[in-house]
């Protein structure tokens, strides 16, 4: 068997493997999909204490109540497109959007973004991830 052969044959299965591994290992401080940055809980305070980042729970009601960011503003996903015309004042500022576990509050800071939202991030974990970094929470 001609090894050397082999692959050639094969070489396009071998770049699309490569570039899944590519993927897979891209850094673990954050991840940037479609225009959103995913970031850690220690990037989120960076973001708040050097550049005043609006935080936007985006949990629902009961979820809320159990503890929060402190000085977060609430706003379920569901109704995020209600109050876009108020946060226009923000579309020039940071934004981390934030949830229980990092999905909800990817989708809400897609939202931002498609409304031109620049500076608008997805905190990966959520507030388990913020808590499990020792992080304070208001109730």
């Amino acid at each position: 068997m001609n090894i050397g052969a082999e692959l050639s044959t094969h070489w396009p299965l071998l770049l699309l493997a490569l570039g899944f591994l590519v993927l897979i290992f891209k850094g673990p401080l954050s991840r940037k999909l479609a225009g959103v940055e995913e970031i850690t809980p220690e990037r989120a305070v960076q973001l708040i204490n050097q550049h005043d980042a609006l935080v936007i729970d985006v949990r629902e009601q009961n979820e809320w109540s159990r503890g929060h960011l402190p000085a977060a503003k609430h706003i379920p996903v569901g109704e995020l497109n209600k109050y876009l015309k108020d946060l226009e004042k923000h579309q020039e500022h940071h934004v981390i959007c934030q949830c229980a576990s990092g999905m909800r509050s990817a989708r809400a800071a897609s939202i931002l973004h498609k409304a031109g939202f620049q500076k608008v991030y997805s905190l990966k974990g959520g507030i388990q991830a913020w808590r499990s970094a020792g992080l304070p929470v208001d109730k």
